[in-house]
């Protein structure tokens, strides 16, 4: 019986650091590490307005994949309200401003909408081609779980990863001029 669980978690572990392994090849084939530039992103709005992420260039950006169904998410939302408040006409060294664009991976327009209102999100780049898991930016970005997300400078490089909690207004503190 021992050597039977032993053997399942040997195999276990095994498939876990495969699986780890190929995540890691994902995002080097992908061109998602820090330094890199942020791969583009154009999506329609909760009014089917196009909105591109190169149209803030210039800014510091949080993009943020969330959903209105993921209970983390909604928990995260306050806390990057409050950043947003604080930081989006902020002054930084690679970056004039704070900006979120916010990618959902609703399937719900209503639901989707709502979320947006009820948390109080504030910024206007909301985005989401309805595909749910199947989003195309989540699949360009290698989005595995959500709450998750990229900061990227005013530039649009990468300079950080799923900054969340004190963690985000932290990092935009140390990039300020």
């Amino acid at each position: 019986m021992k050597k039977i669980i032993s053997i399942t978690i040997i195999i276990y572990l095994f498939s876990c650091l495969q699986c780890l392994s190929q995540n890691k090849s994902k995002i080097k084939q992908t061109g998602l590490n820090f330094g890199d530039f942020a791969p583009e992103l154009m999506y329609k709005n909760i009014n089917d307005k196009t909105m591109k992420l190169s149209s803030l260039k210039g800014k510091i950006v949080l993009i943020e994949f969330w959903a209105s169904w993921c209970g983390p998410c909604r928990k995260e939302n306050p806390n990057i309200v409050k950043t947003y408040n604080k930081f989006k006409s902020k002054k930084f060294i690679k970056g004039d401003g704070f900006e979120v664009y916010s990618v959902s991976l609703d399937t719900k327009k209503g639901s989707w909408s709502q979320a947006i209102k009820k948390d109080n999100l504030l910024w206007k780049y909301h985005v989401s081609d309805l595909k749910g898991w199947n989003s195309n930016a989540a699949n360009i970005y290698n989005i595995r779980s959500i709450p998750s997300n990229y900061l990227i400078d005013g530039e649009g490089k990468i300079i950080a990863r799923n900054l969340r909690g004190k963690d985000l207004p932290s990092f935009l503190e140390k990039l300020l001029k």
